[in-house]
């Protein structure tokens, strides 16, 4: 059989579990190419019928030969069926086609040019006929045409002319119309064929970006697939690049130029040219010729124009059935009409007119069988992803155009196997070709077969690794589901339901249109339905709970704004906001199922996300488009639905507060409604009386509730309603707002009367009195967040409990204390906040008297944190250590550059101590290694993301200058360790600090490897470090990581890697007191400054060079022994590319004498500072310069008979000047200020950047 079963691939041709490394399966042009033009197959004359090829699954079986399957793209789906392949002949396309359609039956078949050609033998013969156009006396001819006599062309070689040459430039340019351009190569093709058809011949090489000329004499002479090695052969060889490919909009256009050129070509020629035996036929042979070429510009140029004529020929044939159609059926008029009537003149025209249709009918359909056979089949599994994307975009082109030919499951199993195709374009063709096909109603009963065959692959490619083939698939799925309903199961249908919770936003939305198609149908039944006191149920109603209950099932209650999101823009149910409501507060019918309170939770939550993207018509995290700016239609969609939301919900949220006042789940997220309310219409819609009732219902939630969730999302509507912005509403607001935190504030000094009254007393303190204490506290720090408390000078009480809690002269309850550091916290941010009104204000005679009070209130405050930071109670440190860092970016030298003068006296600028406190935190509690216990999932990632923001907290005080970058050495050294957890964070950190000052920046990256390089030696009991070890290993790869951080431009960061390497020698030629001719402990540490080494200049190298060379304290013994490696591999490293230069010999530990000696040719290392390094490397710039005129030459090792010998003729490369590097200045550093936000309890680790200078 000569297709195998594509259920049951050959098991040895197919291993899953290989990954795909070669392209066997698709075939270069190479493997066609003969030495002769290749032979046309044979094929059949007539197509299997319909109803035959539907039932016979065969036609969707693979091929035996060359069976190799696609590597499977999709992820995370795995591939089980392996991917067919059509059979690759044995010596060309010459060998014949095997026969897959039953010959016609009779005898009285017109013997058609198309026939001779090859492409549909009659019945009983096989004839093959090579590119050579026979001679005129061999060629049938038909009736009534004039027989195409060939000219004989000139016999001196004629260059193409000019004009010829220009048909190629006239379409790339476009310049011309391409009509106009067709019309006139028409006119010359009438008078002189053969020099048009070598103008058309010359385009096509000319377009696959060959510049060799075909005469009139190899055209004349020479086969086309002699003339295509000819022109192989001049074919520009160094350049890969062809005009298909090429970038540019010149060549965008010439590419849509050369696709209508073609098109147009047929158009104009479609009522006589194509049929004259001449110009389609010689064109088809040099673009099947083409098309199997080795040379990728010949193949893809080919196969593009092609497929083009393909497409161009459906048009012209669909012309002539609808002319063929129409002739029928006015000769069966005719024919119908009675004797007298009748007019056989007539009836014999258009029985003339009907076979001459007919005949051209059979012309066309014998160019595009032999074109579909030479080329496409051939060409749908080239090597070129380009090549195949056009073959399946083309034949879905003449699938929705010539279904009556090409709809037919004999074509549609190369769709079917492409699917498989491991290139995501490919892929993306194939469901492209496929979408408008499901999408008809009258095609959809011929690809019942197909669907049954593909539509677990199709359904796969929903979770494909190419979001947008993943997006069409969903969408082709979307129409099997409308035309094909039960072919989908409940399975099938469950993988799409999933993608609506998809972090790719255009996935998800097609995922959302397929639950609007399966899930969410309008019930015509339902549409009676009414509440218990009589109101209709709106038509939504059923559609929401049905939403609900999806979103129960689903299990990902935390993602409810990705399903809102995924539906909001397809269906209208998302808005509305009656029926949402309606079903919660009003009661049900005596035909309806009351909500549970699961149900209840869950459509509030659901309502929530809707007004939240409603109003603000922001996606949520993880899904925003890639424009940041919206459109104006998007804005005015906005402003609408924010205005109607605003109108329902201004007379229903009371009644929603007062319904679920006991619900603390639910009151979350009701009472973060009026955030996202148009304010004004509570004026402009005289609603005054439900803004006062909206405020009572909140008071009523801040007296009576506890929790966290519920009071902070009070204290942030209320400021929302009090902002000034809102003028018209603040007043009222406002008066509002006092009364509750009057209240507040008088509960809680009661409490805390009562709580010290029995502390004094000696009583321990009952559970209703430490609740109440917790429970005002934690009021007092969440409004404080939000609302200035300090009209209630309730900051020095709270203050002077909390510290003497710390100091232990008074007991507090842990969460009070808690609570107490973020009400002092909030409490001097308010201040500063209030300060700065003043100052902006023109401030007054007290103004200088209220910055030292503040001043003194956060000194205090910034000491009692840092008494916290030594507790034993993990949680208080954690709390102090968040605030300490927060408030010294707020009162940092930034107000130095306040325009209010006055303000200065307020930075606070951390010591010697406080830095070391705040790195010794981060060390216990961050950078922790040890096996962590089995928690959950959740667990570890809140822990882990705790532990990022206290990461982050720290970073910020380097990177804003707060704090030395000699600080971040202990976080630079866990870069590789901790790379997984943290990476994104320290590296960024580098590369902000490298912005900084790029010399410090690398003194802190040695001082870390440094540190690193002491604790391994600390760990072997200070012997020496094996430099196989591990953990050696691991300390070269943090230096390499450091060294790729510095990027290519080696003279940039010239002065930092310098002071680098001067460090690490400094600290690993340190000498030995037990035995001065031994080597020095820390030399191995010259092994891994080694990484940095490719970073200096030339002229460095051996200034470092001579720096080690005077650091050594002790000369080489001649044995060279291992401890010595280091030295010589890092001398090494420094001399490459230079001439020897001697060791130092063995001499003496370092004396007096040779002491001063030294101190002679260069400074001690202590005495060095950055500034006096960075003149002198910026002197051994100038000096290069010095010597530039004079050509400087530099010693080479040459070797001459086994000896070496030195020459003193190689010129020395010159490296351009750069002045050293200053430091920058501190303002500048501290103008990317981070704004203070006095409602964040913790600044978030969002500065980190993810794109740095790091090459890593």
């Amino acid at each position: 059989m000569y297709w195998e079963s594509y259920d049951n691939p050959p098991t040895d041709q197919f291993n899953p579990g290989v990954p795909f490394s070669q392209p066997p399966q698709y075939q270069q042009g190479d493997q066609f190419m003969s030495n002769n033009f290749p032979q046309i197959p044979p094929i059949q004359d007539q197509e299997m019928p319909l109803q035959d090829t539907l039932q016979d699954s065969s036609m969707f079986q693979m091929p035996a030969q060359n069976q190799i399957p696609f590597q499977d793209q999709m992820h995370p789906v795995p591939m089980e069926e392996s991917v067919p392949q059509t059979p690759m002949p044995q010596s060309g396309i010459s060998e014949q086609v095997p026969q897959e359609r039953p010959e016609t039956p009779g005898s009285n078949v017109r013997i058609t040019r198309s026939r001779l050609r090859g492409a549909q033998p009659g019945a009983g013969t096989t004839t093959t006929y090579t590119s050579k156009r026979p001679p005129p006396e061999e060629r049938a001819r038909r009736p009534g045409r004039p027989p195409a006599v060939r000219k004989q062309f000139q016999e001196e070689e004629n260059s193409v002319s000019q004009k010829d040459a220009c048909l190629y430039d006239l379409v790339r340019n476009g310049k011309s119309s391409l009509t106009t351009l067709v019309d006139e190569w028409i006119d010359e093709y009438k008078v002189n064929r053969d020099t048009a058809l070598l103008s058309l011949m010359q385009f096509f090489i000319n377009a696959s970006g060959c510049k060799g000329k075909i005469t009139s004499i190899m055209a004349a002479n020479m086969e086309h697939a002699a003339i295509i090695r000819k022109m192989t052969e001049e074919f520009d060889e160094e350049s890969g690049e062809y005009p298909l490919i090429m970038s540019g909009p010149q060549w965008k256009k010439f590419r849509q130029n050369f696709c209508d050129f073609i098109a147009i070509l047929v158009k104009q020629c479609q009522y006589s040219i194509i049929y004259d035996q001449y110009l389609m036929d010689n064109v088809i042979s040099l673009l099947t010729g083409l098309s199997d070429s080795q040379v990728r510009a010949f193949r893809h140029t080919a196969t593009l124009a092609a497929m083009k004529l393909m497409t161009a020929l459906v048009e012209v044939a669909l012309l002539v059935s609808i002319n063929l159609d129409n002739t029928q059926r006015q000769y069966e008029a005719e024919r119908q009409k009675n004797r007298e009537r009748r007019a056989s003149d007539r009836l014999e025209s258009l029985m003339s007119k009907r076979q001459e249709l007919e005949e051209n009918m059979d012309e066309i359909k014998n160019m595009l069988t032999y074109l579909f056979k030479s080329v496409f089949v051939h060409r749908y599994r080239d090597t070129l992803p380009e090549i195949r994307a056009i073959c399946m975009a083309e034949i879905g082109v003449w699938m929705k155009k010539f279904h009556q030919n090409f709809l037919d499951d004999s074509y549609l199993k190369y769709i079917g196997w492409t699917l498989h195709d491991k290139v995501g374009e490919v892929r993306l063709k194939c469901l492209q070709a496929l979408q408008p096909l499901y999408a008809s109603e009258e095609l959809k009963g011929k690809l019942e077969l197909f669907t049954s065959k593909f539509k677990d692959r199709i359904v796969a490619m929903t979770l494909d690794k190419e979001y947008e083939v993943a997006v069409q698939a969903v969408r082709l799925v979307i129409s099997i589901l409308k035309h094909h309903k039960d072919i989908l199961t409940d399975k099938d249908c469950e993988h799409v339901y999933e993608l609506v919770y998809s972090s790719h936003r255009a996935v998800a939305q097609a995922a959302g249109e397929f639950l609007n198609e399966r899930l969410f149908v309008q019930d015509e039944l339902m549409q009676d339905t009414r509440t218990k006191r009589g109101k209709k149920r709106l038509a939504n109603t059923p559609l929401i709970r049905d939403l609900v209950q999806f979103f129960i099932e689903s299990e990902l209650h935390e993602h409810g704004a990705y399903l809102v999101d995924s539906l909001i823009e397809s269906n209208d149910m998302m808005k509305d906001w009656e029926c949402m409501t309606d079903l919660l507060l009003e009661e049900p019918g005596p035909s309806e199922e009351a909500l549970d309170d699961r149900q209840e939770t869950s459509l509030i939550e659901l309502m929530t996300c809707c007004v939240r993207q409603a109003a603000t018509g922001e996606a949520p995290v993880g899904r925003g488009s890639n424009r940041k700016i919206a459109s104006v239609k998007e804005i005015k969609q906005v402003q609408e639905d924010k205005a109607k939301l605003t109108e329902h919900f201004i007379k229903t949220l009371p009644l929603l507060l007062d319904k679920y006042r006991a619900d603390a789940d639910k009151l979350v997220n009701l009472l973060s409604f009026p955030q996202y309310f148009e304010l004004e219409m509570y004026v402009k819609s005289r609603q005054e009386s439900n803004l006062e009732l909206l405020l009572k219902k909140m008071q009523v939630v801040a007296d009576k509730h506890q929790g966290t969730e519920v009071l902070e999302t009070c204290a942030k509507t209320l400021e929302v309603l009090c902002n000034e912005n809102n003028a018209i509403i603040c007043t009222k607001c406002d008066v509002q707002r006092s009364t509750l935190i009057d209240n507040i504030v008088k509960k809680y000094r009661e409490a805390m009367d009562d709580w010290n009254a029995v502390i004094e007393s000696g009583e321990e303190p009952d559970d209703d009195e430490m609740f109440q204490v917790i429970t005002c506290m934690k009021k007092i720090s969440i409004f404080y967040a939000c609302h200035n408390l300090g009209h209630w000078n309730i900051w020095l009480v709270v203050f002077n409990d909390f510290r003497n809690a710390i100091s232990g002269q008074k007991y507090l309850p842990p969460e009070v204390i808690k609570s107490s550091v973020w009400a002092c916290y909030y409490g001097t941010m308010w201040d500063l906040h209030h300060l700065e009104d003043l100052a902006e204000n023109g401030g007054g005679a007290n103004i200088a008297n209220l910055v030292r009070e503040v001043k003194s209130r956060l000194t205090q405050l910034m000491e009692t944190y840092k008494e916290m930071l030594l507790n034993e109670n993990l949680i208080f440190r954690e709390e102090a250590y968040v605030a300490i860092c927060d408030l010294l970016i707020v009162f940092c030298n930034q107000l130095n550059t306040s325009p209010y003068k006055v303000l200065a006296e307020l930075v606070y600028e951390p010591d010697k101590e406080l830095q070391k406190m705040l790195n010794d935190f981060i060390q216990g509690n961050v950078f922790v290694y040890e096996e962590e216990e089995e928690n959950d999932d959740h667990s570890r990632i809140e822990a882990l993301h705790k532990r990022r923001n206290f990461l982050a907290s720290y970073c910020k005080l380097i990177v804003y200058s707060i704090m030395p970058t000699s600080c971040a050495a202990d976080v630079f050294k866990h870069y590789v360790k901790s790379y997984n957890e943290y990476g994104d964070i320290i590296k960024a950190t580098v590369a902000k600090a490298r912005e900084l000052n790029k010399i410090n920046c690398a003194r802190t990256m040695v001082s870390s490897l440094i540190s690193l390089f002491k604790e391994l030696q600390d760990e072997n009991g200070g012997l020496v470090i094996s430099r196989n070890s591990n953990q050696f290993s691991s300390l070269k790869e943090l230096a390499k990581r450091f060294a790729l951080s510095f990027g290519l431009d080696a003279l940039k960061n010239r002065e930092a890697i310098t002071a680098l390497h001067r460090e690490g020698v400094l600290f690993a030629v340190s000498e030995t007191f037990d035995d001065p001719a031994s080597a020095p402990p820390n030399l191995p540490f010259l092994e891994i400054l080694m990484e940095f080494t490719n970073k200096l200049l030339k002229q460095d190298k051996r200034m470092i060079l001579n720096y080690l060379d005077r650091r050594i304290s002790c000369g080489m013994p001649s044995s060279k022994g291992e401890d010595w490696q280091p030295l010589l591999l890092y001398r090494n490293s420094l001399l490459h590319g230079e001439s020897d230069q001697p060791l130092p010999t063995a001499r003496r530990a370092y004396t007096r004498k040779k002491k001063e000696a030294d101190d002679e040719i260069g400074e001690d290392d202590e005495q060095l500072s950055d500034q006096e390094y960075g003149s002198h490397a910026e002197d051994g710039i100038k000096h290069v310069y010095k010597k530039k005129a004079k050509t400087p030459k530099l010693d080479v090792l040459i070797v001459r008979g086994g000896k070496i010998v030195r020459s003193a003729n190689a010129v020395e490369e010159n490296v351009p000047s750069q002045r050293a590097i200053d430091p920058p200045d501190p303002s500048v550093a501290n103008t990317n200020r981070p704004q203070r936000q006095c409602t964040a309890r913790s600044l978030s680790y969002k500065f980190v950047e993810q794109n740095s200078e790091d090459e890593d």
